[in-house]
C-alpha cells in the first residue's frame, strides 16, 4: 500500500538552514536519520497529529538540554514539527507497524474476531442445523460465512482470468489465489455442458469461444494444511468452492427446470428424489478431455479421506448462484460414494431451488447439513418452481394432506422445494445499498458478503461497526480488470464493479 509521498534527500539544499550547522541531535536520534523516513502527505499528516497529539516530547538529560535548544532553532525553521510532531509518529512508519497503521488511515472497524472454534467446531459446522446461532446470527459463524463466501470469490477471480478452457492445463491445474494461506488447492473441477452450439457459431466470433465452450472451470478443491489453523478449527477442513453461471451454455442448461430423478431406483411408499435437469446434466456429463464434475471431486476427496486418514477431517461445500446448486448435488454424491465420509456441510449464497421434496429427504436422512443465505430481495431464491413460501410448504406437509401433497410431488414436473436450514437477509436494512436495488446488486456475491456482515438479528439495525465495505471492493474489482489476461473477462469485471457502483446509496 502506498501511504504517501517520499522526501528526497537531495532536496534538502532548498530548505532553509542554520549556517555552519552540517548536523544537529533531536531527542537522541541523528538529524540525517531521521530525514531519511517518508514524509507524508497532507491528508495523512492531519490523522497523524490527532493521533499522537496528547504525546509528550522525549526528554533528554540535563548534559544534552544545551544541544537541543540549539537545535530547536533550526527544527523551527524547516518546520518539520507541523508534518511529523512526534519522533513516535516515525516509529509508525516502520514496517512492523504497517498493518497498525493501515488500519488508523482505513478508520474501518475489525472483522469479526476469528476465534478458536476448537470444541465447538461440530456446532458451528451445523450437528444442531445451526440452532441458536442465526438469529442473533453468531459473531464466529458471521466470521467463518465470511471466509467461505472469499473462497467463492476466488474461484470467479480465478475463472475471469483465464476463461478459456485449455487441453494441458486439465492436467497441470490452475493457479488460485486463495484468500486464506493456510489452505492449498489440490484439484481443478471442471463443468460440461449436455449441449453444444453449432461450430459456425465460433466462427462467427472466434474471440469469444470460451462462451460457448462446453466444459469451463467451476471451481476447486482445497485442504488445510497449516497446524495452527487446524488446531483453531478444530479439525482439518476439505474445501470445495464452485462459482455461479458465466458462459453461454450455461445459462441454456439454467432454464431446463424440469424435475427429472436422480435415482433409477423409486421406492413407491415414499417420493422419488428429483433435481433440475439442467444441473444434474452440468454435473454428471463428463467432457471430451475431462471428467464429469461428480466423477471429479468424489474421487479427488476420497484420495485426501485416505491421506488424512485417522486424523479429524470435515468436509465444507460453499458455493454461490449456479455453484449453490452444484453444492447440494455435491453433498449428495460425496454421502453416496465415498467411504468414511467426514461430517459434511454446505454453505450457499443465492442458491435456486434445485430439488424436490423426496431430494429435500434425501439430503436429510444421509446427514448433509445445509446452511442458505438468503437475500430478501433476490428473486433468484424463488425459483424455478412455483412460488409457494417454504413456510406454508412444511404447513402442509405436517397436516392431513401430506399424502396428496406427495402424489402431486411425483407427478408435477416443477414441484421444488429449498433444502436445509436458512439465514435471511434483507437488501433494505443496508445503509449502503439502494432500497430499490435491481435484482443483478440483490442477487451478486458482494452484496451478500456485505449484508452477512452487518447482519446482527432479524430485529435489529445493521451492524455499525461491519467492515466489509463495497465502495473498497468495487476499487479492488476494477483494479483486477488491469491484471486479466482476456478483454472478454475485464468486460464482465468492470461489468460487475459498475453493477454495484449503481446498487450504492447516496450519502445522506
Amino acid at each position: 500500500m502506498q501511504i504517501g509521498s517520499t522526501f528526497s534527500v537531495h532536496n534538502l539544499h532548498s530548505l532553509p538552514t542554520t549556517a555552519g550547522r552540517s548536523s544537529f541531535w533531536c531527542s537522541g536520534l541523528r538529524s540525517n536519520s531521521f530525514m531519511r523516513r517518508p514524509v507524508q502527505s497532507q491528508n495523512v499528516k492531519s490523522i497523524l497529529q490527532s493521533k499522537h497529539s496528547d504525546l509528550e516530547p522525549v526528554q533528554k538529560g540535563s548534559n544534552n538540554r544545551s544541544l537541543g535548544d540549539k537545535a530547536k532553532g533550526l527544527m523551527d525553521r524547516l518546520k518539520l514539527s507541523s508534518v511529523w510532531p512526534e519522533m513516535k509518529a516515525a516509529e509508525e512508519m516502520s514496517p512492523r507497524h504497517l498493518i497498525r497503521l493501515q488500519r488508523l488511515l482505513s478508520k474501518s472497524p475489525e472483522y469479526s474476531p476469528r476465534n478458536n472454534l476448537g470444541s465447538r467446531w461440530r456446532e458451528y459446522h451445523g450437528k444442531d442445523d445451526w440452532s441458536g446461532l442465526l438469529d442473533p446470527l453468531d459473531e464466529n459463524l458471521r466470521r467463518e460465512l465470511v471466509r467461505y463466501g472469499e473462497f467463492i470469490q476466488a474461484a470467479y477471480h480465478c475463472f475471469y482470468s483465464n476463461p478459456v478452457t485449455l487441453t494441458d492445463e486439465v492436467t497441470s491445474g490452475r493457479h488460485v489465489a486463495l484468500p486464506d494461506r493456510s489452505y492449498r488447492v489440490t484439484k481443478s473441477l471442471y463443468a460440461t455442458s449436455s449441449i453444444g452450439f453449432p461450430k459456425w457459431v465460433d466462427d462467427v466470433a472466434p474471440d469469444h469461444g470460451w462462451m460457448t465452450q462446453r466444459s469451463s472451470w467451476v471451481g476447486y478443491v482445497a485442504v488445510c494444511e497449516d497446524k495452527r489453523e487446524i488446531q483453531r478449527m478444530g479439525r482439518r477442513d476439505i474445501i470445495i468452492a464452485l462459482r455461479g453461471t458465466a458462459t453461454c451454455l450455461e445459462w441454456a442448461e439454467n432454464c431446463k427446470s424440469l424435475l427429472i430423478p436422480i435415482e433409477k431406483e423409486n421406492d413407491p411408499a415414499s417420493v422419488q428424489p428429483k433435481v433440475e435437469c439442467g444441473f444434474l446434466d452440468l454435473f454428471k456429463t463428463p467432457g471430451a478431455n475431462v471428467p464429469s464434475l461428480a466423477e471429479s471431486v468424489v474421487e479427488e476427496v476420497q484420495r485426501l479421506i485416505d491421506k488424512y486418514k485417522g486424523e479429524t477431517l470435515s468436509i465444507t461445500i460453499t458455493g454461490h448462484s449456479l455453484g449453490a446448486a452444484l453444492a447440494l448435488l455435491v453433498g449428495d454424491e460425496l454421502s453416496r460414494c465415498t467411504q468414511s465420509t467426514p461430517p459434511v456441510a454446505i454453505f450457499s449464497f443465492g442458491g435456486p431451488r434445485v430439488g424436490n421434496r423426496g431430494f429435500a429427504n434425501t439430503i436429510r436422512s444421509r446427514h448433509v447439513k445445509v446452511l442458505r443465505v438468503v437475500n430478501s430481495q433476490d428473486v433468484i431464491t424463488r425459483i424455478p418452481g412455483m412460488f409457494v413460501s417454504e413456510e406454508l410448504d412444511m404447513k402442509v406437509e405436517d397436516s392431513r394432506a401430506a399424502k396428496f401433497l406427495n402424489m402431486l410431488d411425483n407427478i408435477m414436473p416443477w414441484a421444488y422445494v429449498h433444502v436445509g436450514s436458512e439465514l435471511r437477509v434483507d437488501t433494505r436494512t443496508s445503509p449502503y445499498l439502494k432500497s430499490n436495488a435491481d435484482v443483478a446488486c440483490c442477487h451478486d456475491l458482494e452484496s451478500y458478503l456485505h449484508l452477512v456482515d452487518g447482519f446482527l438479528a432479524s430485529n435489529c439495525p445493521f451492524r455499525a461497526n461491519a467492515k466489509r465495505s463495497l465502495l473498497k471492493l468495487i476499487n479492488e474489482q476494477r483494479s483486477n480488470v488491469k491484471r486479466l489476461h482476456t478483454s472478454k473477462a475485464n468486460l464482465n469485471l468492470e461489468t460487475d464493479a459498475m453493477s454495484l457502483h449503481g446498487c450504492l446509496s447516496s450519502p445522506s
